[in-house]
């Protein structure tokens, strides 16, 4: 690079980086008819002048570009859009308008202290290596933060379908309900049986009423319970099963002629 031109304009960006980034967040959103939060406004407009100072700084002495305040920048943005339940694809899709005006506004100041044609390729060349450096950051973080938020949910629901509602002394229910996988099969064996011996649990209604899918497999593991509490003293009593339940369980293997079953919890608690 010309050192005195492209100095004079290293300068110019260093010194000016504040309002270049706020002209051109400003010249940004007039492309987009959607409303952007403040916040995010406020961080972009943090993100460009890092930017044009990192820039700067590569410019003047060749410095290994920084990333880091870009990079901060866009894993913030893909994990706030994560928590919010917000589509990825409405920031992804601001990165090509805001890339044409950055680099035209760049283009602009290049022909304003007359560099090279070479020496505006190399500065396109960083930014376009930036911002493509932030959709990939901001696409893993919000990949990471939604895997995250999906796995703290699923914990949830485990825990929420594992509970054991005592109705009388020595009588209680364990109410099954939505979709039941390997997963959450395994948690209520690994973490609900225990409680019910250390509950005094006598008899134990295993309310199926609230299954939405369950496979024959798993359906034959939750059905094995039954023999796992037997051990222990405790009797169970299944209701709620339909049909096509009831059928998965019988290709499983499992012997209905040992367990007692009734077509509601209410029955089951009359018989006991």
């Amino acid at each position: 690079m010309n050192p005195t031109n492209s100095h004079d304009m290293a300068a110019y960006l260093k010194e000016n980086a504040a309002d270049l980034s706020r002209d051109l967040v400003s010249d940004i959103l007039k492309e987009f008819t959607s409303e952007i939060p403040t916040e995010e406004i406020e961080q972009a407009r943090m993100m460009y002048s890092g930017l044009f100072i990192c820039l700067a700084d590569s410019i003047t002495q060749g410095k290994e570009i920084n990333t880091k305040q870009v990079l901060t920048w866009s894993r913030k943005n893909g994990e706030r859009r994560a928590s919010t339940d917000g589509d990825l694809s409405e920031i992804i899709n601001r990165y090509p308008p805001s890339r044409v005006i950055l680099v035209d506004n760049l283009v602009n100041i290049c022909e304003k202290f007359n560099l090279s044609h070479s020496e505006v390729l190399k500065i396109t060349q960083i930014i376009n290596y930036l911002l493509d450096l932030s959709i990939s950051e901001t696409t893993l973080a919000f990949e990471r933060k939604s895997a995250q938020i999906l796995k703290d949910a699923q914990i949830e629901a485990h825990e929420l379908a594992g509970q054991i509602v005592p109705i009388q002394d020595g009588i209680a229910i364990l109410p099954l309900y939505g979709s039941i996988d390997h997963e959450r099969a395994a948690h209520i064996t690994e973490n609900v049986l225990p409680k019910i011996a250390d509950n005094k649990i006598n008899w134990l209604i295993i309310d199926f009423s609230g299954i939405i899918k369950m496979d024959g497999e798993v359906a034959g593991h939750i059905f094995n319970i039954h023999y796992m509490l037997g051990l222990i003293g405790v009797e169970v009593i299944i209701t709620g099963i339909r049909p096509a339940l009831a059928q998965h369980a019988v290709r499983q293997g499992i012997d209905f002629s040992s367990i007692k079953t009734c077509g509601s919890v209410m029955q089951a608690i009359q018989t006991i």
